[in-house]
């Protein structure tokens, strides 16, 4: 989406196995992803224009993260950090209701694997943007997005949050079970057999905006 944008585009991970994915999905000849911690990102003191992190700073070392972000930002330029709160809501037709049950089960049935450093989104980047040593910033809140997408994507995003990650580690095969129960208990409200069949999942997004001083 940057890429139209700006001349040179740099797209970090921490995980090799994202990086490779995101070299098979994108070729674009101004963009190259790299696997690298976010606090240190080999590039020139004072050549970023736009430093912009999605779902991922509060597992970032905030410090060292904002120290390194000062070295390579220029002056006014921008960030953007943005994150999706965990409570998903998801529509389908007149079952919304019942569709919004069953995620927010889902929900409190990972918490007890949910790390601390999730505390930080759930309590809306506020010391995310405390930190951030610039007096022209922004926090902005309840920001809404709705985003189509097959059952399947959906039951594929509940799998990549941390806490199913977790949960999957200490007990593999309830883990597994409880996905394909989930899948079921929605396609049963849905009254479809297939879980390619799209649904509406709302997200809640709070917004961090800052510039960097001239």
């Amino acid at each position: 989406m940057l890429a139209s944008l700006f001349k040179k585009v740099l797209g970090t991970d921490i995980s090799e196995a994202q990086i490779e994915e995101a070299n098979k999905t994108h070729k674009l000849p101004n963009t190259t992803f790299r696997a690298l911690p976010a606090e240190e990102v080999p590039v020139d003191d004072a050549s970023v224009d736009l430093i912009t992190a999605c779902a991922a700073v509060h597992w970032f070392d905030i410090a060292k993260f904002l120290k390194e972000v000062d070295r390579i930002l220029k002056p006014r330029g921008c960030l953007a950090f943005y994150t999706y709160l965990p409570h998903l809501e998801v529509h389908y037709k007149d079952r919304s209701e019942q569709m919004c049950k069953v995620i927010s089960e889902v929900s409190d049935h990972l918490n007890k694997y949910q790390h601390q450093k999730v505390n930080i989104v759930e309590s809306g980047y506020k010391g995310v943007f405390e930190d951030i040593p610039y007096p022209d910033k922004l926090r902005k809140e309840n920001v809404k997005a709705k985003i189509t997408m097959p059952l399947s994507h959906l039951l594929g995003l509940v799998q990549s949050f941390s806490m199913f990650q977790k949960y999957r580690e200490h007990e593999p095969e309830k883990a597994k079970e409880y996905i394909k129960t989930t899948e079921q208990r929605f396609l049963e409200i849905m009254g479809v057999s297939s879980s390619e069949t799209e649904v509406d999942v709302w997200f809640t997004f709070v917004v961090v905006l800052a510039s960097k001083p001239k």
